[in-house]
C-alpha cells in the first residue's frame, strides 16, 4: 500500500507541487506573524535591557515600563542613594505619546535624560550627531530617516513642543513603538512632572545580591516597587507578548485550518481519481487500516513538503525582509519551528480524516460498475 500511495501521489506532480506550496504558504503565514510577534516583543525592551541596572525602582504596584506609568517623589531617589551597598542612582522621567515628525505620526516612549546622566541612560548606539545637550534638542532613532525622510537638524513636534534632532541612536524602534531621548526639563514640563522621577536606575556594589538589595529598598523607602534588572525584563517582555498572543493565535489556527483544507481537497481529489483502483484493492482483501494508513502517508507527505517550504523561507527569505522594510523587527526560533511541526502532524492527520473515511465506506463492487 504505501508503494500505491507513493506512486499515486506522484502520478500528478503539478497537483501535489500546487499543494504543498499551498500548505508552506499557510505555513509561511504561521512562521511570519510569529517571527513578528517575537521580533517586536524584544525591539519593545531594547532600552530597558541595554540600560542594564542592577535594580529598576518605580512607584509601588508597578512592575514593568511598556505601556505603564511611574511617579517617584525625588527625596526617595536620595534616600535610595544613602542605603549602604547602594553604589549609583540614575533618575529618568519617561512618558508614551504620539510625535510627529516629517509628516508622520508616529507612538513613541519618550526618555527625559538629566545632564551627565546621558552616557548612563540614553542611547547605547550613535550612527549620526551627537547626544542631548541643551533644551528643546532630541536624539530619534535612525529608522526615522527612511520612515519619515528626517534627518540632522529637522524637528520633532512632541505635544505643543519643538525640538530639533542632534542625533540618530541605533536599536530604539519598533512598530509598536520608537524610543526618543530629550532633556529631562523638557519633559518635565510637558507632563508636569515637577518633583518626580519615573525609574531610578540603581546600580550596587560589586558582590551584592540585588534580590537581596531588592528587598532591602522595598522595605526602607516607603511606596516604591524595586525589582532585580532580569525580573523587570521579564515582566516587560511578558506584558509586550501578551498584546499581541491573541492576534497571533487566531493566524495560526486560521492558517493551519486552511492547511488541512489543502490536504484535505488534495486527498478527496486522488481518492474520488482512484476509486476503481481503490476497489481492485479492496477486493483482493486489503483491510481498511492499510487503506487508512496509506492516505495518511500521502497526506504526511505533502504536509512535509509544505514544511520544508515554510522552514526555507524562515531561513532564507525572512532574515533578509528588514533591509526591505527597516521598521520590522523579526526573529525566528527554534520554538516556532518546533510548534509548527506539530502543528504540520495534526494538519496531516485531520486533512487525512474524510478521505480515509471515504474509503471504508467505498463498496469493493465499485470495481463492477466504474
Amino acid at each position: 500500500m504505501i508503494q500505491w500511495a507513493w506512486k499515486s501521489l506522484f502520478s500528478r506532480r503539478g497537483n501535489l507541487v500546487s499543494s504543498a506550496l499551498g500548505i508552506g504558504g499557510a505555513f509561511i503565514l504561521v512562521i511570519f506573524f510569529s517571527a513578528v510577534l517575537q521580533g517586536e516583543a524584544v525591539q519593545v525592551v531594547a532600552y530597558p535591557k541595554h540600560i542594564k541596572p542592577d535594580i529598576w525602582v518605580m512607584q509601588k504596584g508597578v512592575a514593568n515600563m511598556h505601556m505603564a506609568m511611574s511617579f517617584v517623589w525625588d527625596w526617595k531617589a536620595d534616600k535610595v542613594a544613602r542605603i549602604p551597598g547602594v553604589k549609583r542612582v540614575t533618575p529618568i522621567l519617561y512618558t508614551n505619546g504620539i510625535i510627529t515628525t516629517g509628516g508622520q505620526r508616529i507612538f513613541a516612549f519618550i526618555v527625559g535624560l538629566l545632564p551627565g546622566t546621558q552616557q548612563r541612560a540614553g542611547p547605547w548606539e550613535m550612527v549620526a550627531g551627537r547626544q542631548v545637550r541643551s533644551a528643546k534638542e532630541t536624539v530619534v532613532p535612525d529608522v526615522f530617516i527612511r520612515l519619515a525622510g528626517v534627518k540632522l537638524g529637522d524637528e520633532v513636534r512632541i505635544t505643543d513642543k519643538k525640538f530639533k534632532i542632534v542625533g540618530f541612536s541605533k536599536g530604539t524602534f519598533s512598530s509598536a513603538n520608537a524610543v526618543l531621548f530629550v532633556p529631562f526639563n523638557d519633559l518635565q514640563d510637558i507632563i508636569s512632572a515637577i518633583g518626580t522621577y519615573s525609574y531610578l536606575l540603581v546600580d550596587i556594589k560589586e558582590g551584592l545580591d540585588p534580590k537581596l538589595m531588592a528587598a532591602t529598598i522595598r522595605q526602607q523607602v516607603e511606596k516604591v516597587n524595586a525589582l532585580p534588572h532580569q525580573e523587570f525584563i521579564e515582566n516587560d517582555f511578558s506584558m509586550a507578548k501578551q498584546m499581541g498572543l491573541e492576534i497571533i493565535f487566531m493566524m495560526t489556527v486560521i492558517c493551519s485550518v486552511l492547511a488541512a483544507l489543502i490536504i484535505g481537497f488534495t486527498a478527496y481529489s486522488l481518492v474520488v481519481r482512484k476509486r476503481s483502483e481503490l476497489a481492485v484493492i479492496k477486493a483482493l482483501g486489503t483491510g481498511n487500516g492499510r487503506i487508512f494508513f496509506a492516505v495518511v502517508f500521502q497526506s504526511g507527505l505533502i504536509t512535509l513538503l509544505g514544511f520544508l517550504v515554510a522552514v526555507a523561507f524562515a531561513v532564507l527569505v525572512i532574515p533578509k525582509v528588514p533591509a526591505l522594510i527597516p521598521q520590522l523587527t523579526l526573529i525566528v526560533s527554534s520554538d516556532t519551528i518546533l510548534l509548527l511541526g506539530g502543528i504540520a502532524l495534526l494538519v496531516a492527520v485531520a486533512g487525512a480524516l474524510i478521505p480515509a473515511y471515504l474509503i471504508t465506506r467505498l463498496d469493493p463492487a465499485t470495481v463492477f460498475y466504474t
